[in-house]
Protein backbone atom coordinates (compact mmCIF):
# COMPACT_ATOMS: atom_id res chain seq x y z
CA UNK A 1 0.00 0.00 0.00
CA UNK A 2 1.10 3.26 -0.70
CA UNK A 3 -0.28 7.22 -0.14
CA UNK A 4 -2.28 7.24 -3.42
CA UNK A 5 -3.75 4.12 -2.86
CA UNK A 6 -4.96 6.08 0.85
CA UNK A 7 -8.04 8.00 1.70
CA UNK A 8 -6.93 11.82 0.51
CA UNK A 9 -8.30 12.61 4.46
CA UNK A 10 -5.25 10.37 5.54
CA UNK A 11 -2.63 11.92 3.80
CA UNK A 12 -4.07 15.14 4.65
CA UNK A 13 -3.44 14.12 8.23
CA UNK A 14 -0.13 15.57 7.77
CA UNK A 15 2.90 14.92 9.74
CA UNK A 16 2.09 11.37 12.36
CA UNK A 17 3.95 11.62 16.32
CA UNK A 18 3.49 8.10 17.48
CA UNK A 19 4.35 8.85 21.73
CA UNK A 20 5.33 5.94 23.72
CA UNK A 21 7.16 5.11 26.11
CA UNK A 22 6.54 7.36 28.86
CA UNK A 23 7.30 6.58 32.61
CA UNK A 24 4.73 4.25 33.39
CA UNK A 25 4.74 0.84 34.58
CA UNK A 26 3.99 -0.30 31.24
CA UNK A 27 6.98 1.64 29.74
CA UNK A 28 8.46 -1.76 28.05
CA UNK A 29 4.89 -3.00 26.33
CA UNK A 30 4.15 0.70 25.26
CA UNK A 31 7.62 1.02 23.42
CA UNK A 32 6.82 -2.23 21.71
CA UNK A 33 2.99 -0.75 20.57
CA UNK A 34 4.42 2.68 19.69
CA UNK A 35 7.57 0.45 17.41
CA UNK A 36 5.24 -1.59 15.85
CA UNK A 37 2.54 1.36 15.02
CA UNK A 38 5.59 3.69 13.79
CA UNK A 39 6.49 0.61 11.60
CA UNK A 40 3.31 0.46 10.05
CA UNK A 41 3.07 3.95 9.24
CA UNK A 42 6.34 3.39 7.90
CA UNK A 43 4.92 0.63 5.57
CA UNK A 44 2.14 3.13 4.20
CA UNK A 45 3.86 5.80 3.40
CA UNK A 46 3.08 8.04 5.83
CA UNK A 47 4.86 11.01 7.00
CA UNK A 48 5.78 9.57 10.52
CA UNK A 49 8.28 10.44 14.13
CA UNK A 50 8.80 8.08 17.15
CA UNK A 51 8.75 10.37 20.62
CA UNK A 52 9.41 8.54 23.92
CA UNK A 53 7.14 10.78 25.96
CA UNK A 54 8.72 12.57 28.78
CA UNK A 55 8.20 16.19 30.64
CA UNK A 56 9.05 17.33 27.34
CA UNK A 57 6.97 15.50 24.81
CA UNK A 58 5.36 19.31 24.06
CA UNK A 59 8.55 20.71 23.13
CA UNK A 60 9.18 17.59 21.18
CA UNK A 61 5.80 17.43 19.30
CA UNK A 62 6.52 21.19 18.15
CA UNK A 63 10.52 20.72 17.31
CA UNK A 64 8.85 17.68 15.09
CA UNK A 65 5.81 19.62 13.95
CA UNK A 66 3.41 17.10 14.32
CA UNK A 67 0.11 17.88 12.84
CA UNK A 68 -1.44 14.19 14.41
CA UNK A 69 -1.04 12.72 17.32
CA UNK A 70 -1.06 8.41 17.39
CA UNK A 71 -1.40 7.92 21.45
CA UNK A 72 0.66 4.14 22.33
CA UNK A 73 1.20 5.00 25.99
CA UNK A 74 -0.03 2.62 28.24
CA UNK A 75 -1.05 3.18 31.76
CA UNK A 76 -0.97 6.53 33.47
CA UNK A 77 -0.27 9.76 31.98
CA UNK A 78 -1.18 7.84 28.25
CA UNK A 79 -4.46 6.31 29.36
CA UNK A 80 -5.89 8.70 32.08
CA UNK A 81 -6.99 12.03 30.20
CA UNK A 82 -3.50 13.70 31.25
CA UNK A 83 -1.83 13.67 27.73
CA UNK A 84 -5.33 13.77 25.94
CA UNK A 85 -5.45 16.89 27.59
CA UNK A 86 -2.37 18.47 26.87
CA UNK A 87 -2.73 17.90 22.92
CA UNK A 88 -6.31 19.49 23.34
CA UNK A 89 -4.46 22.58 25.00
CA UNK A 90 -1.92 22.43 22.23
CA UNK A 91 -4.27 22.27 19.91
CA UNK A 92 -3.44 18.78 18.34
CA UNK A 93 -5.50 15.98 17.23
CA UNK A 94 -5.06 12.54 18.63
CA UNK A 95 -6.03 8.76 18.29
CA UNK A 96 -8.35 7.25 20.85
CA UNK A 97 -10.94 8.38 23.26
CA UNK A 98 -11.06 11.74 25.02
CA UNK A 99 -10.16 13.33 28.53
CA UNK A 100 -13.37 12.29 30.12
CA UNK A 101 -13.41 8.78 28.55
CA UNK A 102 -9.75 8.33 28.84
CA UNK A 103 -9.60 9.49 32.68
CA UNK A 104 -13.28 7.08 32.98
CA UNK A 105 -12.16 3.91 31.86
CA UNK A 106 -8.69 4.34 33.82
CA UNK A 107 -10.64 4.71 37.04
CA UNK A 108 -11.63 1.18 37.58
CA UNK A 109 -14.06 2.14 40.21
CA UNK A 110 -15.13 5.24 38.33
CA UNK A 111 -16.14 3.03 35.19
CA UNK A 112 -17.98 0.35 37.43
CA UNK A 113 -19.83 3.31 39.06
CA UNK A 114 -21.20 3.92 35.94
CA UNK A 115 -22.11 0.56 34.18
CA UNK A 116 -23.98 -0.50 37.53
CA UNK A 117 -26.03 2.62 37.01
CA UNK A 118 -26.63 1.53 33.14
CA UNK A 119 -27.54 -1.62 34.85
CA UNK A 120 -24.39 -3.54 33.28
CA UNK A 121 -23.37 -6.58 35.01
CA UNK A 122 -19.83 -6.51 36.44
CA UNK A 123 -18.26 -7.76 39.78
CA UNK A 124 -19.13 -6.06 43.45
CA UNK A 125 -16.26 -4.70 44.56
CA UNK A 126 -14.56 -2.14 47.55
CA UNK A 127 -11.70 0.91 47.80
CA UNK A 128 -9.18 -0.68 50.19
CA UNK A 129 -7.25 2.03 52.63
CA UNK A 130 -4.88 0.74 55.63
CA UNK A 131 -7.71 1.41 57.90
CA UNK A 132 -9.84 -1.42 55.84
CA UNK A 133 -11.43 -3.83 57.96
CA UNK A 134 -10.47 -7.06 56.53
CA UNK A 135 -12.14 -9.31 57.60
CA UNK A 136 -16.01 -7.78 57.38
CA UNK A 137 -14.39 -7.33 53.13
CA UNK A 138 -13.40 -11.11 52.71
CA UNK A 139 -17.01 -11.85 54.22
CA UNK A 140 -18.89 -9.15 51.60
CA UNK A 141 -16.92 -10.58 48.86
CA UNK A 142 -15.71 -13.65 49.00
CA UNK A 143 -12.48 -14.30 47.30
CA UNK A 144 -11.29 -11.56 46.24
CA UNK A 145 -9.00 -9.98 43.06
CA UNK A 146 -7.12 -7.37 44.52
CA UNK A 147 -5.64 -4.86 42.19
CA UNK A 148 -4.65 -0.69 41.68
CA UNK A 149 -7.61 1.41 41.04
CA UNK A 150 -5.66 3.09 37.65
CA UNK A 151 -3.13 0.24 36.83
CA UNK A 152 -2.80 -1.84 33.67
CA UNK A 153 -1.10 -5.37 32.62
CA UNK A 154 -2.15 -6.51 35.25
CA UNK A 155 0.79 -5.66 37.54
CA UNK A 156 0.42 -5.62 41.49
CA UNK A 157 -2.90 -7.82 40.97
CA UNK A 158 -3.36 -11.29 42.92
CA UNK A 159 -6.50 -12.97 43.94
CA UNK A 160 -6.60 -13.79 47.64
CA UNK A 161 -8.70 -15.76 49.82
CA UNK A 162 -8.93 -14.52 53.80
CA UNK A 163 -8.39 -11.01 55.55
CA UNK A 164 -4.38 -11.59 55.95
CA UNK A 165 -3.82 -12.03 52.61
CA UNK A 166 -5.45 -9.25 51.78
CA UNK A 167 -4.22 -6.97 53.71
CA UNK A 168 -1.13 -8.03 52.47
CA UNK A 169 -1.98 -7.91 48.83
CA UNK A 170 -2.97 -4.61 49.09
CA UNK A 171 0.57 -3.67 50.35
CA UNK A 172 1.85 -5.10 47.17
CA UNK A 173 0.05 -3.38 44.87
CA UNK A 174 0.09 -0.34 47.18
CA UNK A 175 3.38 -0.41 45.85
CA UNK A 176 2.47 -0.36 42.15
CA UNK A 177 -0.11 2.46 42.05
CA UNK A 178 -2.48 4.22 44.49
CA UNK A 179 -6.11 3.44 45.29
CA UNK A 180 -6.35 0.51 45.40
CA UNK A 181 -9.45 -2.08 44.93
CA UNK A 182 -10.47 -5.49 45.57
CA UNK A 183 -13.59 -6.73 43.88
CA UNK A 184 -15.47 -10.31 44.15
CA UNK A 185 -13.28 -13.21 42.18
CA UNK A 186 -15.07 -14.67 39.42
CA UNK A 187 -13.77 -17.71 38.36
CA UNK A 188 -13.60 -18.69 34.95
CA UNK A 189 -13.41 -17.77 31.60
CA UNK A 190 -11.61 -14.53 30.48
CA UNK A 191 -12.79 -13.22 27.09
CA UNK A 192 -11.16 -9.47 25.62
CA UNK A 193 -13.73 -7.76 22.68
CA UNK A 194 -11.69 -5.34 20.74
CA UNK A 195 -13.80 -2.35 19.68
CA UNK A 196 -13.24 0.62 16.97
CA UNK A 197 -15.88 2.70 17.18
CA UNK A 198 -19.05 0.59 15.81
CA UNK A 199 -16.95 -2.10 14.71
CA UNK A 200 -16.60 -5.14 17.25
CA UNK A 201 -14.00 -7.26 16.44
CA UNK A 202 -14.18 -11.34 17.44
CA UNK A 203 -13.96 -11.93 20.90
CA UNK A 204 -11.00 -13.74 21.93
CA UNK A 205 -10.49 -16.44 24.64
CA UNK A 206 -7.53 -16.55 27.57
CA UNK A 207 -6.28 -19.59 28.78
CA UNK A 208 -3.55 -19.76 30.74
CA UNK A 209 -2.11 -22.55 32.78
CA UNK A 210 -1.41 -19.96 35.50
CA UNK A 211 -3.98 -19.01 38.50
CA UNK A 212 -5.33 -16.24 36.33
CA UNK A 213 -4.09 -13.81 33.22
CA UNK A 214 -1.27 -12.13 35.29
CA UNK A 215 1.71 -10.14 34.16
CA UNK A 216 3.51 -13.75 32.85
CA UNK A 217 1.07 -14.77 31.59
CA UNK A 218 0.21 -11.82 29.13
CA UNK A 219 3.79 -11.31 27.91
CA UNK A 220 6.26 -14.16 28.92
CA UNK A 221 4.38 -17.70 29.31
CA UNK A 222 4.70 -19.47 25.87
CA UNK A 223 1.99 -21.46 26.74
CA UNK A 224 -0.65 -19.29 27.38
CA UNK A 225 -3.68 -19.65 24.52
CA UNK A 226 -5.40 -17.55 22.67
CA UNK A 227 -8.83 -18.82 20.72
CA UNK A 228 -10.12 -16.81 18.40
CA UNK A 229 -13.12 -16.39 17.93
CA UNK A 230 -13.60 -17.44 21.27
CA UNK A 231 -15.39 -20.77 21.79
CA UNK A 232 -18.65 -19.71 22.33
CA UNK A 233 -22.49 -20.44 20.32
CA UNK A 234 -23.16 -17.68 18.47
CA UNK A 235 -25.82 -16.29 20.49
CA UNK A 236 -23.76 -16.29 23.13
CA UNK A 237 -20.59 -14.38 21.49
CA UNK A 238 -23.06 -11.84 20.31
CA UNK A 239 -23.97 -11.39 23.76
CA UNK A 240 -20.54 -10.91 24.88
CA UNK A 241 -19.78 -8.48 22.24
CA UNK A 242 -23.17 -6.58 22.81
CA UNK A 243 -22.15 -5.93 26.63
CA UNK A 244 -18.62 -4.88 25.25
CA UNK A 245 -19.84 -2.33 22.87
CA UNK A 246 -22.08 -1.01 25.72
CA UNK A 247 -19.29 -1.01 27.89
CA UNK A 248 -17.46 0.99 25.55
CA UNK A 249 -20.17 3.25 24.32
CA UNK A 250 -21.54 3.96 28.46
CA UNK A 251 -18.02 5.40 29.14
CA UNK A 252 -18.20 8.09 25.91
CA UNK A 253 -14.94 6.06 24.51
CA UNK A 254 -14.33 6.48 20.92
CA UNK A 255 -11.64 4.74 18.36
CA UNK A 256 -9.84 1.96 19.43
CA UNK A 257 -10.70 0.44 22.81
CA UNK A 258 -10.55 -3.27 24.23
CA UNK A 259 -13.31 -4.30 26.66
CA UNK A 260 -11.87 -7.12 29.30
CA UNK A 261 -14.55 -9.66 30.61
CA UNK A 262 -14.97 -12.72 32.31
CA UNK A 263 -18.12 -15.69 32.08
CA UNK A 264 -18.35 -17.42 35.64
CA UNK A 265 -19.33 -21.06 36.00
CA UNK A 266 -23.13 -20.23 35.46
CA UNK A 267 -22.58 -18.43 32.34
CA UNK A 268 -22.91 -15.45 33.14
CA UNK A 269 -20.47 -12.79 31.78
CA UNK A 270 -19.38 -9.74 34.11
CA UNK A 271 -17.57 -6.52 32.98
CA UNK A 272 -13.82 -5.89 34.11
CA UNK A 273 -12.27 -2.82 32.66
CA UNK A 274 -11.77 -1.14 29.60
CA UNK A 275 -8.26 -0.41 27.99
CA UNK A 276 -8.67 3.04 25.94
CA UNK A 277 -4.87 2.52 24.63
CA UNK A 278 -4.88 -1.53 24.83
CA UNK A 279 -1.45 -2.91 23.53
CA UNK A 280 -0.46 -3.46 19.88
CA UNK A 281 2.97 -4.98 19.63
CA UNK A 282 2.44 -7.33 16.58
CA UNK A 283 1.41 -10.66 18.90
CA UNK A 284 -1.21 -8.40 21.01
CA UNK A 285 -4.95 -9.08 21.21
CA UNK A 286 -6.27 -6.30 18.94
CA UNK A 287 -3.94 -6.94 15.45
CA UNK A 288 -5.20 -11.20 16.27
CA UNK A 289 -8.55 -10.55 16.72
CA UNK A 290 -8.38 -8.37 13.51
CA UNK A 291 -6.75 -11.13 11.75
CA UNK A 292 -9.30 -13.36 11.93
CA UNK A 293 -11.42 -11.08 9.78
CA UNK A 294 -8.33 -11.14 6.97
CA UNK A 295 -7.08 -7.39 7.90
CA UNK A 296 -3.36 -7.09 8.55
CA UNK A 297 -2.06 -4.84 10.75
CA UNK A 298 -1.36 -2.12 8.10
CA UNK A 299 -5.10 -2.67 7.60
CA UNK A 300 -5.94 -1.95 11.06
CA UNK A 301 -3.80 1.22 11.45
CA UNK A 302 -5.75 2.30 8.36
CA UNK A 303 -8.99 2.00 10.31
CA UNK A 304 -7.41 3.45 13.51
CA UNK A 305 -6.65 6.38 11.33
CA UNK A 306 -10.38 6.83 9.30
CA UNK A 307 -11.91 6.69 12.28
CA UNK A 308 -9.73 9.94 13.90
CA UNK A 309 -9.52 11.84 10.75
CA UNK A 310 -11.46 14.72 10.76
CA UNK A 311 -13.60 13.35 13.32
CA UNK A 312 -15.37 15.76 16.05
CA UNK A 313 -14.22 15.03 20.17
Amino acid sequence: MNPRQLPENLIGLGRIAVLMGGDSPEREISLLSGQAAWESLQRLGLPAVRIDAGRDVAQRLAAEQADFVIIMLHGRGGEDGAVQGLLEVLGLPYSGSGVLASALAMDKIKSKLIWREAGLATPDFLQLSAGTDWEAAMTRLGSAVVKPVAGGSSLGVDIVHDAGALARQFRAAAAFDSPVMAETYIQGREFSVGILQDDVLPAVELRTRRRFFDYRAKYEDRETEYLCPADLPRARREELQSLAHHAYHTLGCRGLARVDLMQDREENFFLLEVNTVPGMTGHSIIPMAASRLGRSYDDLMVQILECEAGAPR
